[in-house]
């Protein structure tokens, strides 16, 4: 990991933008975690995973900064990382490929068939976990952070798929705002961990139903479902306290 700048926010809040190979990325960490911090007050902060959509991380840097802050206030580290094929990374010409055909698909208004969804998502989890996995270890070598860790975001076949394979992972917070490969429903019944699950009722890109069968598929026995009317991006602040509130019972 390759530290490239670093910025001060608000309430000490330290913002570091990294290198990990060729995966940028983002940590933020909390004034109390911080190298300069007395040292009564300084202690490894748990950590919070924000994954990105699909849209570049200079298009949802608001966004992820926003629930940074948020995390911060409560104690949190967070960090992200740019996922592949997205923003400044080098072009995925067969993710492209499956995404023109999914808008295709339903600018015509036909179905969207299991083989878009397969090719569109399960490339991304299959490349995009193994960098989650090795961003967590070069995250938690710093002494600034620790675990418990927690995953907060989508793509939620990512989420689950990491919520399987990576026992460092303790509860997560999954958005259910993509489509949905019909071999995750089988992962989806090996999670464990504590879940809480964000819908928006009427968000014009997911598939209600599939969400639904995947909330009900997943084997942990604490799973909560906060399902909120509106679109893709309208999701309630009370919606976002509630998850914060979750991490706070389940990593601190």
């Amino acid at each position: 990991m390759h530290f490239t700048s670093e910025q001060r926010l608000d309430h000490g809040v330290l913002e570091r933008e990294f290198t990990l190979g060729e995966i940028p990325g983002i940590l933020w960490t909390p004034a109390s975690a911080s190298a300069s911090a007395p040292a009564s007050a300084s202690a490894p902060a748990p950590l919070i995973l924000l994954s990105p959509p699909p849209l570049g991380l200079r298009k949802t840097y608001p966004r992820l900064v926003a629930r940074a802050r948020h995390a911060a206030a409560d104690g949190f580290a967070t960090a992200t990382i740019e996922l592949p094929g997205s923003g400044d990374r080098p072009r995925w010409p067969a993710a492209e490929q499956a995404l023109a055909d999914l808008r295709r698909a339903m600018e015509a208004g036909e179905p969207v068939t299991d083989e878009i969804i397969d090719a569109l998502i399960l490339p991304l989890v299959d490349k995009a976990v193994p960098e989650w996995q090795a961003a967590l270890d070069a995250l938690l070598s710093l002494p600034e952070v620790g675990g418990p860790v927690g995953y907060s975001g989508g793509v939620i076949s990512i989420g689950t798929r990491l919520a399987v394979v990576e026992p460092r992972i303790s509860a997560a917070v999954l958005f259910a705002g993509s489509f949905v490969p019909r071999a995750m429903f089988e992962e989806a019944r090996q999670v464990t961990i504590p879940l809480h699950v964000l819908l928006q009722w009427d968000d014009e890109g997911n598939d209600r139903q599939a969400a639904l069968d995947l909330f009900d598929a997943f084997g942990s026995k604490e799973k909560t479902l906060h399902a909120n009317m509106g679109g893709h991006t309208g999701v309630p602040q009370h919606a976002g306290d509630a998850a914060a509130q979750f991490f706070t019972r389940h990593l601190k």
